[in-house]
Parts: structure tokens; C-alpha cells; sequence
């Protein structure tokens, strides 16, 4: 039986559901982010089975950056790795993962997922001190962005086949330096990538340790190219390492 996913549009301040959200269903959504102009941002969300009969609890999210070939404005297409492939295959996580979809010919804005991951954060009762992020190729380069942008909301981050601009880490500071310190990071990399070099994961992970960061985490997978991903996600000793991380 073909699924029916019910489209929920957000607005900043506002909620206007056209269909129910259902536990343990991922649902397609959108989300229009008003700046200097207003932009539509589709999403898949995830929740998990118990979250509706819990209203009480705050669960643990993940944000899932795909990489370049997933853009476009078809949701579908974000199922094909990562998390949101895991959901749809049935498999029961106990995180809210939230997949947002890059609109064809674009690359990740920072900007747009914080406001993403604020307004379904709040929304869905997401535990603040459990954010996670994690993303694939040109997701990974956007978690290193987001992720160390914004180091003080994410407990933990993991990028993978990606890369970054190391000066976010040499210009991080103060408040933002302390967090930047105690920030999760586990980075995964194909040796034999060739679309990004494993080189790009290595600088980010040194940059990491010149700055004190005491340990930053890079798994290099021998024999693989640049499909790092599939093995990564299938390993639940990932999202057992997410939950390690808390931010007090």
C-alpha cells in the first residue's frame, strides 16, 4: 500500500496543519522562513511511536543534512540515504529526526537551519540539551558550517565525506569557544573518495586540536569511496555515541 504523506505548512508564530501528524510516521512538511525574502523550506519529520502518547517527555533530535544529488523539491528523493531511508524501512528510532531538502541549484544556508531547527525544536517538545546534527558530501560540508556556527545548540555533530572553513574554529571565542570545546565530533571519510578528498575531513579534524579540543574523532574506511554514508548510518554505535552527548 503506497504511503500518504500529509503536508504540514509552518509559518514563524503560526500553525496551519492540513493534515494529522502521526507517531512513528514520517510526514512531509514545510516551512516558510521570512528574511530578506520569504523561502520555503520542505522537510521531512520523524517522530518517534511514543511521542504523542508521552506529552510529557522532551525527546533527543537529529538534523539531517543529504548531499547535492537530493536536491531539487521532491521529498521523496531525501529518502534515499541516511536516516530518513532507515524510517522509511521501518526502523524505529528514538530521536525526532528532522530531513529538510536544499532547493535544486543551492547549497545549505546556516541561517535557514537554525530557523528550522528552532521552530520544530520548540514545536515538538525536542530536549534541548540533546541536539544532534549529521549530513553526507555537500550535508557534510553543512554540518561542519552549522555545526560549528552554532556549536553552543548541538551536544553533538557528525559529518561525513565533507569538509569546512577552518577559520569558524580559530574565530570561535569566549562563550562560543567553551562549547565550541566540549561539542561532540565524529567525522567519517572513504580513503579512496575521490569526489571529496579524505583530506578535507583530516583538516577539519586537526584544525580541531590546534584549537584545544581534546577529541575529535575521524573513522577512515579503508577500501571506501565516496559513499561513506551507508555503513556510517547503518551502525547503531552512532546514534548510541549521540546520546553520550548532553549539553548542560
Amino acid at each position: 500500500m503506497k504511503r500518504i504523506f500529509p503536508i504540514l505548512t509552518l509559518t514563524i508564530g503560526a500553525v496551519a496543519f492540513a493534515g494529522p501528524v502521526s507517531a512513528a510516521v514520517q510526514t512531509q512538511n514545510k516551512l516558510i522562513v521570512k528574511s530578506k525574502r520569504e523561502l520555503d523550506v520542505k522537510y521531512l519529520l520523524y517522530l518517534p511511536k511514543d511521542h504523542a502518547a508521552k506529552p510529557e517527555k522532551k525527546w533527543p533530535l537529529i538534523l539531517f543534512l543529504h548531499g547535492a544529488g537530493e536536491r531539487g523539491d521532491d521529498l521523496n528523493r531525501v529518502k534515499v540515504h541516511g536516516p530518513p531511508k532507515l524510517v522509511e524501512k521501518g526502523e524505529a528510532l528514538e530521536f525526532i529526526v528532522v530531513s529538510p531538502q536544499c532547493p535544486r541549484g543551492t547549497v545549505w544556508n546556516d541561517d535557514v537551519l537554525i530557523t528550522l531547527l528552532n521552530d520544530v525544536a520548540k514545536r515538538y517538545r525536542a530536549d534541548e540539551t540533546r541536539l544532534y546534527l549529521t549530513g553526507l558530501s555537500m550535508g557534510g560540508y553543512g554540518t561542519w558550517s552549522l555545526g560549528l556556527t552554532h556549536c553552543d545548540r548541538f551536544a553533538a555533530i557528525a559529518p561525513i565525506c565533507g569538509g569546512g572553513d577552518f577559520i569558524k574554529a580559530y574565530n570561535a571565542g569566549g562563550a562560543k569557544g567553551k562549547a565550541l570545546k566540549t561539542l561532540g565530533v565524529w567525522a567519517f571519510h572513504g580513503a579512496k573518495d575521490t569526489v571529496v578528498p579524505l583530506a578535507e575531513s583530516e583538516r577539519m579534524v586537526a584544525t580541531l586540536k590546534k584549537f584545544g579540543h581534546p577529541g575529535p574523532k575521524l573513522t577512515v574506511y579503508p577500501e571506501a569511496r565516496h559513499d561513506s554514508w551507508t555503513k556510517t548510518y547503518a551502525n547503531p554505535e552512532l546514534y548510541k555515541w549521540f546520546l553520550q552527548h548532553q549539553r548542560k
